[in-house]
């Protein structure tokens, strides 16, 4: 297929858009038909996105189907003809399950009327670390082990009736399954009254309110003598007799070979965010720090700790998810990430002792942590019973703030209805929002790079004035989008995103799916508005992490003297067509199946080369470096022919409204300058640009104005040396003349 064909059909899509009024108002109605669409959805339950896709018999062999998903709470009756065997039910309906990818885990389970569960079944995540070598297989089994589980029992030990079971390598991932399946599980036994639990949570006890006296001021001893600060010591010998009870042979036969009363792990805990708490254990200038810190609503915990066993450990500094301690209060539980954490130097109290790990761990106001009411910090212990295979218990600090810095309790009066503070709507905004504010930093830089790539395109010809400048300048652009945007945030759009947002308008679009990655939001939004101005060469040439690592081993190559391959222009146009045609597939199977394209949409190496910096396994790494190798000889092979999210781009790239790369006459006839040095092969011969396949690098702006290369600009630098030439002869001339005359002058004086 030919660009010119190509060109005669997108002139028929296009044929009452011819003007930019037409194509705005295509684009304008486009976009609003979407939101009307989106609107249309509402935001329906996720239960109501994975019923179809699960039968009811997966959670009771007798079962018929499902019946309406309730109005008031999201389950789904599991059916018998007319009898009711429990309710069916998704996880991340009740309870924030974000995990490594920041995107939610989604468990669909059943509860049987006697409140235990009739199954559980993993539906659908996209955690990274299941991709590097553990098999999702692996992981869904895990997830069905929770069918039997006494959801009555958990509700009253709060959750911890049931021994947790860790895959290793995927520790996070596994606690946020189990959390999120105990937690809902809870909540839609009280919700629905099942197995005698009440149908509203207790509420016996009146909402307490925290003095804001600053001025009790107390020493170590005394905090940690009346509860302010609560302790956990474990030795030695009581953790080997812990994994010694488990009757695993493999934890038994590797104790820790220590003395028995060697500490293993002494940990404390205190609420530092209640005023006087704070002022005592970190003193003024710590304390004012932790108020600038926590926005409304928002709590802290100190937590130190000495001893051979880290709190900490050191799965957070690869995964941000500090996966050995989490909060535990009533249904909810609070997982630390890194952005939640801030360490301390010293604590302030008088007489406090010294710790090996001393931090401050925030407690998200969308965690409906309640400060007056008892808490426990439950801590995750592991042995190495294998090469990579580690066994787990858990152990618990409890906490209770005591009642001096609590207000005296109110004289006693009507019972204030309970209230439900489940708002999912609410809690993800609030998800979101906090995102944004803690990535406050990086949203600074991105929107800094795009300031100046927009200026650089606004003010191209004085960027481009100077060839070596403006090489270096895009060099160093693009190492800040491959370090940056894309291994340090991870910011790499995808295709995947495309069919997400076409899936989202199918079953329920809401912003705040899309607002969770401000980064990749951001991106989105200025690749929407570029492709008004430039068409896709904004992002595919300047904006996209795995482009730049290609132009940039293409430019090391070149370098160290590796032969640079040119196809033939008849290939190279014939060639174009691939990347169409893969997009076209992978739309095609998106409608049929998303999780069917999102395995084939693996033709893009962003996720091995950029998400996972290839740390997967094998043949992906080895599609991935393939692909980068022969970028070596044929510079942005990939991007060429194959990449479908920049076919995708190039689509509607195409209503661009604006001309910006200037040209002469003579471009292409005669000159062939700027088709010859074109990196990506942009330029007919005829010194036409493609723009579906022109990346924006400008390197043709630069031969515009370089009065070496381009013949127009040689012909008037020529043409201004002749000028100067002249006029220097003539300049010359009169001189000589002058100077004659003057000395004929002097002689007549003399004479």
């Amino acid at each position: 297929m030919s660009v010119h064909l190509k060109r005669l059909n997108w002139n028929k899509i296009f044929n009452a858009a011819q003007s930019g009024a037409g194509k705005l108002l295509l684009l304008f109605l486009f976009f609003t038909l979407s939101l009307s669409a989106a609107q249309a959805q509402g935001n329906r339950p996720v239960l109501e996105r994975f019923l179809p896709k699960v039968a009811a018999s997966t959670f009771a062999p007798e079962a018929s189907g499902y019946g309406e998903i309730g109005k008031d709470t999201p389950v789904a009756p599991l059916m018998k003809g007319d009898e009711v065997l429990g309710y069916a039910f998704i996880t991340s309906d009740f309870v924030g399950t974000t995990g490594y990818s920041g995107k939610p885990i989604h468990v669909m389970a059943a509860i049987g009327l006697d409140g235990k569960l009739l199954g559980a079944e993993l539906v659908k995540h996209s955690e990274p670390i299941v991709l590097i070598g553990i098999p999702d297989s692996k992981i869904k089994k895990l997830t069905a082990s929770y069918k039997g589980l006494d959801v009555i029992e958990e509700a009253k030990q709060g959750g911890s009736a049931h021994e947790l079971q860790i895959i290793s390598g995927a520790t996070v991932t596994i606690m946020i399954i189990d959390d999120s399946i105990v937690r809902s599980a809870i909540k839609v036994a009280r919700a629905k009254g099942l197995g005698g639990l009440s149908q509203q949570v207790p509420n016996q006890t009146v909402q307490r309110e925290i003095l804001t006296d600053e001025d009790m001021i107390s020493d170590w001893h005394t905090m940690a003598g009346d509860g302010t600060v609560r302790r956990m010591t474990l030795d030695v010998g009581q953790i080997n007799d812990a994994f010694d009870a488990t009757g695993d042979p493999r934890a038994i036969n590797r104790p820790i070979e220590k003395d028995p009363e060697t500490t293993y792990i002494d940990l404390h805990a205190a609420l530092v965010s209640v005023p006087s708490i704070g002022q005592s254990l970190l003193g003024e200038a710590e304390h004012n720090n932790l108020n600038d810190w926590l926005d409304e609503g928002e709590h802290a915990i100190m937590l130190a700790g000495r001893g051979l066993y880290s709190f900490k450990g050191s799965g957070y500094v690869r995964g941000g998810i500090f996966d050995r301690i989490q909060l535990i209060q009533g249904d909810i539980s609070v997982r630390f990430f890194d952005k939640h954490q801030r360490r301390l130097g010293e604590v302030a109290a008088d007489g406090a002792p010294s710790f090996a790990e001393l931090d401050l761990f925030k407690i998200p106001a969308d965690a409906e942590f309640d400060p007056t009411q008892p808490w426990r910090l439950q801590l995750l212990a592991h042995r190495e019973v294998g090469p990579v295979e580690k066994t787990f218990l858990t152990f618990d600090l409890g906490y209770k703030l005591p009642e001096k810095y609590l207000k005296p309790l109110p004289e006693a009066g009507p019972a204030a209805p309970a209230v439900d503070p489940d708002d999912d709507d609410a809690a993800r905004a609030a998800l979101w929002k906090r995102i944004w504010l803690d990535k406050q930093f990086e949203i600074g830089v991105l929107g800094v790079m795009l300031a100046v790539l927009t200026a650089t395109f606004f003010f191209q010809k004085q960027f481009t004035r100077n060839a070596r400048f403006f090489y270096w300048f895009r060099m160093g652009f693009l190492v800040l989008t491959l370090v940056f945007l894309g291994w340090g945030q991870n910011a790499q759009l995808s295709v995947v995103n495309l069919m997400a947002l076409g899936a989202s308008l199918q079953s329920g679009f809401s912003w705040d799916a899309f607002l969770l990655d401000p980064l990749v939001f951001i991106l989105w939004f200025s690749v929407a508005a570029a492709l008004l101005f430039w068409g896709r060469g904004a992002f595919c040439g300047w904006l996209c992490p795995f482009g730049a690592l290609q132009e940039i081993t293409n430019q090391i190559a070149r370098f160290f003297k590796v032969p640079q391959w040119e196809l033939p222009w008849g290939l190279h146009e014939r060639l174009w067509p691939i990347k169409y045609i893969i997009f076209l597939g992978l739309f095609g199977l998106s409608l049929i199946s998303i999780p069917m394209a999102e395995q084939y949409a693996e033709i893009e190496p962003f996720k091995t080369a950029i998400i996972l910096k290839f740390d997967r396994a094998w043949p992906f790494v080895v599609f991935a470096t393939m692909l980068l190798g022969i970028g070596l000889f044929v510079e942005r092979f990939y991007c060429r022919y194959l990449c479908p999210l920049g076919a995708a781009l190039a689509i509607p790239g195409r209503i661009r409204m604006f001309d910006w790369l200037n040209r002469y006459k003579e471009c292409g006839s005669p000159c062939q300058t700027c088709a010859n040095e074109c990196f990506v092969q942009a330029i007919h011969p005829n010194g036409q640009i493609n723009p579906n396949e022109c990346l924006s690098c400008l390197h043709c702006q630069v031969l515009y104005q370089d009065d070496q290369k381009c013949p127009v600009c040689i012909k008037k630098r020529k043409g201004r040396e002749r000028r100067s030439a002249s006029e220097a002869a003539s300049r010359a001339a009169m001189e000589k003349l002058l100077t004659k005359k003057t000395n004929q002058d002097i002689s007549e004086k003399e004479s």
